[in-house]
């Protein structure tokens, strides 16, 4: 009689998580922050309906919005360390469903013209800002490290939704109404989450990280990684932000007899797409040359369009271009950056890491326009001297990320 011989564990080796149709999850996520992106977005393209009807003047315009852009940038760090924990599935439904009383609420507030009621529902409004720091672990998990930057930049296209608020909520609000506009987007929401709950599936790859929330961002933020890409992601999407929201405004008050509301828009819808293209072609340059290289491509490209706009060139061509330009490198630097992340941060603490990130580009972008107001000078009709704190803060970050480390992920070798 033979009697096997079991084998012992050690001599067992877990083969690595197979991870096909990770595509296809990375672009329904996209979508899912589309849906986001267009519902925190949903103040800043009719902002000049609500300063005439509510006789509004440049500091409450500029509070106006910015409150959405704080609310989630704050947010993130706890939406992110939550992911970690609940993973992509749940806390997409969440975050879109979180987000439909906000926009009813807007939608409340700006047909009976109450300002302060409009500053509460941005503030609720924030919500759909965090749905960011769902989408980069999530995304990260279904690519090997290598490619992650390909996998960051594709959902980071999601960023798409404020050219699509841009672009297509003036002309919805023109077209069918204010209200029924909003009770669109709120519907969007509500399919969106749908289908996410409903086809997105977790990475194999992935695990539920079981650490306490306040014990998991106190780690992240112990990481020197953290805020070394805080403060270089707070330029890059803190500046798309701040464009993003305040362009409009920018465009309306400097070139009042060459730009409408509906130009205005356009102009911002093209500004995000700009951007939204150009991130993922900055993942994909940071897989291959390094993440360091692209980003400070992208700073030394901010700061000279900033110093072209700064000097308030007539509107036309010019303009269009260098405004087109700047937007192109704060997107290569959004994907450069994330790029960075991945490689750099432990694997269990990454949402955390990038829920701590996400909230510095959003809070970077929520002073610029508060600045922008502050500095306004009515009497040249000007904002350059807003325009010149972003050239000196870029050429800052561009020191700064000269000094640091590149972080290029290997590939795994082939085997024999």
């Amino acid at each position: 009689m033979t009697t096997k011989v079991p084998t012992p564990a050690a001599a067992t080796v877990e083969p690595a998580p197979e991870l096909r149709g990770g595509l296809g999850q990375v672009i329904l996520a996209t979508l899912a922050s589309t849906a986001g992106f267009w519902a925190w977005m949903a103040i800043a393209p009719l902002q000049n309906i609500y300063a005439e009807k509510m006789g509004l003047d440049q500091g409450q315009v500029s509070l106006m919005l910015a409150t959405p852009v704080l609310v989630g940038a704050l947010g993130r760090i706890v939406v992110g360390a939550l992911t970690d924990r609940f993973g992509g599935r749940k806390m997409f439904t969440g975050v879109l469903l979180a987000a439909v009383p906000a926009v009813l609420l807007v939608a409340l507030a700006g047909s009976i013209g109450s300002f302060w009621l409009l500053v509460v529902a941005g503030f609720l409004l924030g919500i759909a800002g965090t749905i960011f720091a769902v989408g980069i672990p999530f995304s990260s998990a279904w690519f090997p490290p290598a490619r992650r930057g390909f996998a960051n930049g594709i959902f980071g296209m999601g960023m798409i939704g404020t050219a699509v608020a841009a672009f297509a909520t003036p002309r919805l609000a023109q077209s069918i109404g204010y209200f029924p506009t909003h009770l669109l987007i709120a519907g969007v929401l509500v399919v969106m989450a749908a289908l996410v709950w409903f086809f997105l599936r977790e990475s194999p790859a992935w695990q539920s990280s079981r650490q306490p929330l306040v014990p998991k961002v106190k780690g992240a933020l112990k990481l020197a990684v953290t805020w070394q890409m805080s403060f270089l992601y707070a330029i890059v999407f803190g500046g798309f932000v701040a464009f993003s929201t305040y362009l409009p405004k920018y465009l309306l008050t400097i070139y009042p007899d060459e730009v409408d509301a509906v130009g205005a828009g356009t102009r911002t819808a093209l500004f995000a797409a700009a951007a939204v293209v150009a991130r993922p072609i900055g993942g994909v340059l940071a897989d291959r040359f390094g993440p360091k290289v692209i980003s400070l491509i992208s700073l030394a490209g901010i700061v000279a369009s900033a110093y072209v706009v700064g000097q308030q060139p007539p509107e036309g061509v010019l303009t269009g271009v260098v405004f087109l330009l700047m937007a192109a490198a704060m997107g290569l630097g959004m994907g450069a950056v994330f790029a960075w992340v991945g490689p750099s941060t432990p694997p269990d603490k990454v949402g955390a890491v990038t829920g701590v990130v996400a909230a510095a580009g959003g809070l970077g972008g929520y002073f610029p326009p508060l600045v922008m107001g502050a500095t306004y000078n009515a009497t040249t009709n000007s904002y350059a001297l807003g325009l010149w704190l972003l050239v000196l803060v870029g050429a800052g970050a561009l020191v700064v990320g000269g000094m640091l480390r590149d972080a290029r992920p290997k590939k795994a070798a082939p085997t024999k």
